[in-house]
């Protein structure tokens, strides 16, 4: 019978070394991970992730800080505009710089570098102006009810480019490709609002307004008036000015420099685009005319305050207005 007996940890027994089968047995695993640390390790990969989406959103909205200034920004004016530490932004910055989003110049102030004009222009490139306009005019006839256009400039014509009917049987309807004058158009004055007064001029220049209906603004002096007046309300009105029986209400689209590059209109007889209509439908041209110039990437900007619609139901108090400067 065997009898197992105790080694002292001095004997020489103890002290030899264990064969290697043993030694494979009896050596911790340390590759195990207990669950605890496994716990642990998910934790702190959710931290970092947790920290990355933090960066990356600090580090957009440095960019876009940068890109609403003209002239940019100097380290103390960017945290304190974003609301961060100094030494955050300016590791930020550094990021950015380094992979050529953002530079610094001499005095100082930071801008947008030229690797971010890159990506922006890529954009640029891809967007399509009659194809994102559908779906707004789309819905903005179907808000209105009314036969919706898409108009740019083109030789000194406002010229439609994209339109969606209504569902009415008399509704107003234009060929694709057929041309107004800027003058007697609601896409056109609202063009001609949304630019400044240089290229107006040149492209109005000193010629005469021909006069197409009793209702066409033939005066530089009182066209001036109209497009003060619809920069002010944000909307223009076309009343009658280029046929007879047709009302169009209509906003520009405008490009990353606030400058006038479509116009959207709904368009339909007076008998159903009322004066009273018109404050509702100038509210929703003006919403599409938004939505879809912050979909091209444009810069939106508020009107600078009220305006009345001057729009009357009697024709004698219409050529009244007219005569007063209208």
């Amino acid at each position: 019978m065997l009898r197992s007996r105790k080694l002292s940890p001095s004997s020489p027994a103890a002290q030899a070394p264990l064969p290697a089968h043993i030694r494979s047995i009896a050596r911790p695993k340390h590759n195990a991970t207990p669950e605890r640390s496994r716990a642990d390790i998910v934790r702190t990969a959710v931290d970092k992730s947790a920290g990355h989406t933090q960066a990356l959103s600090r580090g957009l909205a440095v960019l876009e800080a940068l890109a609403a200034t003209d002239a940019g920004a100097t380290l103390t004016a960017l945290a304190a505009r974003l609301g961060i530490p100094a030494p955050t932004a300016h590791r930020l910055l550094a990021t950015l710089q380094a992979a050529g989003y953002v530079q610094i110049g001499a005095t100082g102030q930071w801008r947008i570098g030229v690797r971010a004009f890159r990506v922006g222009s890529a954009f640029l490139a891809q967007r399509n102006l009659a194809v994102q306009a559908f779906a707004h005019l789309e819905a903005l006839m179907e808000r209105s009810g009314e036969t919706t256009n898409l108009a740019v400039i083109e030789s000194g014509e406002a010229v439609f480019v994209e339109q969606v009917q209504c569902r009415e049987l008399m509704r107003m309807s234009a060929k694709l490709g057929a041309r107004v004058p800027i003058h007697a158009s609601a896409v056109g004055k609202a063009m001609l609002a949304a630019m400044n007064e240089r290229r107006m001029t040149a492209l109005l220049g000193r010629q005469p307004l021909t006069r197409h209906t009793p209702r066409t603004i033939t005066s530089h002096a009182a066209l001036a008036k109209e497009i003060a007046l619809i920069r002010a309300r944000g909307y223009a009105i076309d009343d009658e000015e280029h046929a007879a029986g047709l009302r169009c209400v209509a906003t520009a689209v405008v490009d990353e420099h606030g400058d006038a590059w479509a116009a959207i209109s709904l368009a339909g007889p007076t008998t159903r685009i009322t004066a009273k209509r018109i404050p509702t439908l100038g509210a929703l041209v003006r919403a599409s005319a938004r939505g879809l110039t912050e979909a091209l990437g444009g810069r939106v900007a508020a009107p600078s305050r009220a305006a009345p619609d001057r729009v009357t139901s009697q024709p004698a108090a219409r050529d009244r207005a007219r005569a007063t400067g209208r």
